[in-house]
C-alpha cells in the first residue's frame, strides 16, 4: 500500500466526493481559523465557573492546577494534532476509529457518542442564551421561543458555509478572549497582595490535592477535539491542524493561569469558591464601575460560539459517517453553492429542537462527557496502532509512541475518578446512551465502505 493512498484506494487527504463526482466541502480553513476556532470550543463559559471550584479545592494554587491539567490534555491533542494532519477527513474520530480497528461496531458507538456530546451541548446551551438574552432585553417572550430562534440562526449559519461559521466564530472568541482579558487587567493591580502557594490543607501542596485540582481543571480545556471534523475544510491540513490545536491550547494555558491568578488575588479563595459566578465577583470588587450587562453579554456570546461549534462539528461528523457507509447516505450531499453537508444540517436541527423541547438535560450532557473521555482512550490507541502499520501514510506532525499510550492512560484515570467519586446518575445515563447507541445499530445494521474498511 503507498503512503499515499488509504487502505480503500482513496487520498486521505483527498475529500471523497471530489473522487466520485459529487460537491465537495470548501477547503477555506487557514491556520488562523482552525487557531481561532479550537480556542473558541476551550473556552467557552466554562471557565467562568470553574476557576471558583478548582480554588476550592486548590487554594491560592489553583494555577497550578491549570498547569498540571494542560500537560495532561494536551497528550490527547498532540494526539488528535498528528491524526488531523495524517487524515484530514470529516468523520474525525470515527473515521481515525474504523482505520485503525475496522471494527464497525466500534466506529458506530465512537462517532455517536461524539454526536450526542456535541447535541446535547448545543441543546443546553440554547436555554442558557434564552435566559441570558431574556435578562438583557426582558420583552415577555417565553424562553423556549428564544431558544428556538436561537437554533435556527446557527442553523442557518452553519448551512450558508464554513467561512461564514469561521467569521462567526472569531468574532464570538474575540469577545470571550477580550472578556477575560479585562478581567486579568482590572484585576492586575492585585498581583502580589496573596501568597500564590497557599492552600486550604496545613500540609501544603501535595500530589492528591494537585491531582485532584487537575482532574477538575482539565475539562477546561475539552474542545480541542472538535477540530479533527473541520481537518477536510482546512488548506494544507498537515499543517494547519497542529498549528491549530496546539497553538491554541498552549494560549489557552497562558490565559487560564493569568485568570486564576487574578481571580485569587482580588477575591480571597475560600470566598470564590462560595460564590455562584466567580468571575463576576472578581469583576465587582476590581471593576465596580463595570456594568452588570456586560458580564451577561460575554456570556451570551462564549455560550453562542460552543453551540456555533458543536453544531459545525456535529454536522461534519454526521457526513463523514454517511459518506462512510455508517448513516444514510442522504446525509452525505453537500450542497452545491454553499458546499456544506445541507442534508445533515437539517436533520440535526429536527434533533436539536426535540433535545431543547425536552427540557433540563444537565445530566444528559454530564453524561456525554463521560462518554468523551471513552473516545479520547480509543483514539488515543488507534493512532498508536496506526503508526504501528506498515504503510499508512505519514502526516505533518508526528509524535512519539509514549504520547498516545500516556494519552490514553490519563483519559483512562479521569474516567475512573468521574465514575467511582461522582454522582452516579450520570454513568447510568452514560450507560443508557450506550445502550441506545447499539440498538440503533442493531436497527440499522450499517456497512462501511471500501474507503474505511
Amino acid at each position: 500500500m503507498s503512503d499515499a493512498v488509504d487502505r480503500g484506494g482513496v487520498p486521505p487527504d483527498m475529500p471523497a466526493g471530489a473522487q466520485d463526482g459529487q460537491h465537495a466541502l470548501h477547503r477555506a480553513i487557514g491556520p488562523f481559523q482552525l487557531f481561532a476556532y479550537t480556542l473558541g470550543g476551550m473556552l467557552g463559559a466554562g471557565i467562568y465557573g470553574l476557576v471558583g471550584r478548582a480554588a476550592g479545592d486548590l487554594g491560592n494554587a489553583v494555577w497550578l492546577g491549570f498547569a498540571v491539567a494542560m500537560v495532561a490534555a494536551l497528550l490527547t491533542g498532540l494526539s488528535y494534532a498528528s491524526l488531523g494532519s495524517r487524515y484530514p477527513r470529516a468523520g474525525g474520530a470515527a473515521y481515525v476509529t474504523q482505520r485503525a480497528y475496522g471494527m464497525r461496531l466500534l466506529t458506530w458507538t465512537v462517532g455517536l457518542a461524539v454526536m450526542a456530546s456535541g447535541l446535547t451541548s448545543v441543546a443546553t446551551q440554547s436555554r442558557v442564551v434564552a435566559v441570558n438574552l431574556l435578562a438583557l432585553f426582558p420583552v415577555g417572550v417565553p424562553p423556549v421561543i428564544v431558544a428556538l430562534g436561537f437554533l435556527m440562526l446557527v442553523g442557518g449559519l452553519v448551512f450558508r458555509g464554513i467561512r461564514e461559521s469561521m467569521a462567526a466564530n472569531i468574532v464570538c472568541t474575540a469577545v470571550e478572549f477580550l472578556g477575560l482579558v479585562l478581567v486579568i487587567l482590572v484585576g492586575l493591580p492585585y498581583w502580589g497582595s496573596v501568597d500564590l502557594l497557599e492552600v486550604p490543607s496545613p500540609d501544603g501542596i501535595t500530589a492528591t490535592m494537585l491531582l485532584s485540582g487537575a482532574i477538575l481543571t482539565f475539562f477546561a480545556f475539552i474542545g480541542f477535539e472538535d477540530s479533527l471534523n473541520v481537518a477536510e475544510e482546512c488548506r494544507d491540513p498537515s499543517r494547519t491542524v497542529p498549528i491549530g490545536i496546539v497553538g491554541a491550547m498552549l494560549a489557552a494555558t497562558v490565559l487560564y493561569m493569568a485568570v486564576a491568578v487574578t481571580a485569587v488575588s482580588v477575591v480571597p479563595y475560600a470566598e470564590l469558591a462560595r460564590a455562584p459566578s466567580p468571575l463576576a465577583a472578581v469583576t465587582a470588587r476590581a471593576a465596580p464601575w463595570l456594568p452588570g450587562w456586560a458580564y451577561i453579554a460575554i456570556t451570551i456570546f462564549a455560550v453562542a460560539n460552543t453551540a456555533l461549534l458543536n453544531y459545525v462539528t456535529a454536522s461534519r461528523l454526521a457526513y463523514g459517517m454517511a459518506r462512510d457507509g455508517l448513516l444514510p447516505k442522504p446525509l452525505a450531499r453537500v450542497h452545491p453553492a454553499t458546499r456544506t453537508p445541507h442534508v445533515a444540517v437539517a436533520v440535526l436541527f429536527v434533533l436539536l429542537v426535540a433535545l431543547m423541547l425536552a427540557g433540563d438535560i444537565g445530566q444528559l450532557a454530564s453524561a456525554t462527557v463521560l462518554l468523551l473521555l471513552t473516545v479520547f482512550m480509543i483514539v488515543n490507541m488507534a493512532l498508536v496502532v496506526l503508526q504501528r502499520r506498515p504503510g499508512e501514510p505519514r502526516g505533518g506532525f508526528e509524535v512519539p509512541a509514549f504520547v498516545p499510550v500516556l494519552g490514553a492512560l490519563v483519559c483512562g484515570a479521569l474516567l475512573f475518578n468521574r465514575v467511582a467519586g461522582g454522582d452516579w446518575r450520570a454513568p447510568a445515563m452514560a450507560g443508557a446512551i450506550l445502550v441506545a447507541i447499539l440498538a440503533l445499530y442493531a436497527l440499522m445494521r450499517p456497512r462501511t465502505t471500501a474507503r474505511t474498511a
